[in-house]
């Protein structure tokens, strides 16, 4: 009977991005140490039961346990979600409440993107000392502060906020669930989104960046390396934009291989990029969600 505790992971998918999940566990698995396992929470936004069971004979079970949660379960009573202008999935907030339906006992939890291939021992980010960070994250490297004028917060000024704060991604969390609820972190950015709406171009990450502004623990940048730049070896690479998935994808070619070589491993082996059609319906689909919301 393996004894180790398990690195608690979360992540969110729909269906369509189920594929991209399978990729990122298995480039997880194959980088961990020998001996440690992974339990992963997957918040699933109405993944099918047949994808569920593809991703599941597609996982090493001797290192990774998965844990299925509905949007609908990890939504605490009372909250609700903001709702934005853009045309990001609504599961994109769902970060926002892992410190609420993840055990009270576990403190130290990852959430990440699933556009992400890990290549690196993901233990590394676990044995981080946050200190009296709520959050670790990787500055954002295509907006650094919050003065950038298309993707910063646009109104830092009416906020009280400098100018040169440094602004991170939110693909890669490493959080502190247990200082996030006592300092009402997911609250505050719901509030906060709502009430600045239209400066929330980055939903999530503009909630995030400014309730937390100057109060996260800044990670190295090889844990969360865009796609859209190049270099030899990042621990984890994210892709950003175009998802390799798709034949639009126009960043890296050496980081689409590497993505395929884990794919290739799971249940979606020898599966062929899809058109722009697909991924323009997409988004059609979540503004319309939006919508009815």
């Amino acid at each position: 009977m393996n004894t180790v505790k398990p690195l608690n992971i979360v992540v969110a998918s729909d269906n369509h991005y189920i594929i991209l999940l399978a990729a990122l566990i298995k480039s997880i698995e194959e980088n961990i140490r020998k001996g440690q396992i992974i339990q992963v929470y997957i918040i699933e936004d109405n993944v099918s039961e047949s994808s569920q069971k593809k991703l599941q004979r597609s996982i090493n079970s001797t290192i990774t346990n998965l844990v299925w949660k509905g949007m609908n379960e990890v939504i605490p009573k009372g909250m609700n979600l903001p709702l934005d202008r853009s045309s990001y999935p609504l599961n994109i907030y769902m970060r926002l409440f892992i410190p609420y339906f993840i055990p009270e006992s576990i403190e130290k939890v990852l959430y990440l993107d699933v556009d992400m291939i890990v290549q690196k021992d993901i233990t590394e980010l676990f044995e981080i000392d946050l200190g009296d960070a709520v959050v670790g994250a990787v500055l954002d490297p295509r907006i650094i502060t919050f003065d950038n004028s298309w993707g910063g917060v646009l109104n830092y000024k009416e906020l009280g906020i400098d100018g040169t704060t440094r602004y991170f991604n939110t693909g890669l969390l490493l959080m502190n669930t247990k200082k996030w609820r006592d300092q009402q972190v997911t609250e505050k950015i719901i509030d906060c989104i709502d009430r600045n709406k239209k400066y929330a171009n980055y939903p999530d990450q503009y909630g995030l960046n400014v309730v937390l502004a100057n109060q996260w623990f800044e990670l190295n940048p090889l844990w969360n390396h865009f796609c859209t730049f190049e270099h030899p070896d990042p621990y984890l690479i994210h892709f950003v934009q175009r998802k390799p998935i798709y034949q639009s994808y126009d960043n890296s070619p050496e980081f689409k291989n590497i993505f395929y070589k884990y794919l290739n491993q799971t249940q979606w082996k020898n599966f062929k990029p899809i058109g722009e059609s697909t991924r323009y319906f997409k988004k059609l689909k979540n503004i319309i969600q939006k919508y009815f919301k």
